[in-house]
């Protein structure tokens, strides 16, 4: 059991590790959109509730589109937040939840302001701007960059993530940082490296950026490495006694 009695924020990311799902979901899938038996999905659900300490009520899931839109949410939600691909919060004990498997996790938190938020990075969400968009909307609950603190976890890495150069281009143009070469010497993308530059342009200073590769590292869940697979998350929530 993780101890939310002595920090006021909670950041984790899930591995495939743990869970009960049977191949190619196997183990511990969290996405209920990719073909897993709902049953497993649910149990895996249950048990990062039990890990994290809290009620599998107080998760909240969104629909991701791979859009820029940022919804704030006060209360449980009965199914996943639609159309929307960052959940900002001030409740507590509430837990933001995103879902990946190659796209970049990112959790940001003010604890001085009490906000936190969780935003799916793809490659269109970065570009059009959802981590700004995100970082606006925290600031518009009293957050100021300077106290955020930016957690990006394991996602698909620039040596392996090959896209046409004119999308590489393109991808660069809005999201400084990101256009690379793969290990093969061919255009290719490194969100993550993109995000912090943009992060810091932001004022936001404390940053941690996970350095592991989901396509390579096959302790974790990817997409372009197997198409049929399982989603691990990203998870936020302020600690303290639920609203």
């Amino acid at each position: 059991m993780i101890d939310t009695t002595s920090r006021p924020v909670r950041m984790l990311f899930t591995s495939r590790a743990g869970g009960v799902s049977a191949f190619p979901y196997d183990s511990f899938n969290l996405g209920n959109h990719v073909g897993d038996v709902p049953d497993a999905v649910a149990a895996n659900r249950q048990r990062l509730a039990e890990v994290a300490g809290l009620k599998p009520g107080r998760f909240v899931w969104m629909e991701q589109l791979h859009t820029n839109t940022v919804t704030v949410v006060d209360s449980p939600q009965g199914g996943p937040v639609e159309a929307t691909d960052a959940l900002v919060t001030t409740q507590q004990q509430l837990a933001l939840c995103v879902l990946v498997a190659d796209c970049v996790p990112v959790l940001l938190a003010d604890h001085h302001a009490g906000v936190v938020a969780a935003a799916h990075a793809g490659r269109l969400g970065a570009r059009n701007g959802i981590v700004p968009r995100t970082v606006e909307v925290m600031r518009e609950h009293g957050a100021e960059p300077a106290n955020i603190q930016a957690l990006l976890g394991p996602a698909a890495a620039g040596q392996s993530y090959e896209v046409p150069q004119d999308m590489a281009d393109d991808v660069e143009a809005h999201l400084p940082g990101s256009r690379t070469r793969t290990k093969q010497g061919t255009p290719g993308l490194d969100i993550r490296a993109g995000l912090v530059r943009q992060l810091f342009s932001l004022g936001v200073t404390h940053i941690d950026a996970d350095p592991r590769d989901t396509v390579t590292d096959e302790t974790f869940f990817s997409y372009r490495r197997e198409k049929t697979t399982g989603r691990q998350a990203g998870v936020v929530w302020l600690t303290g006694k639920e609203n």
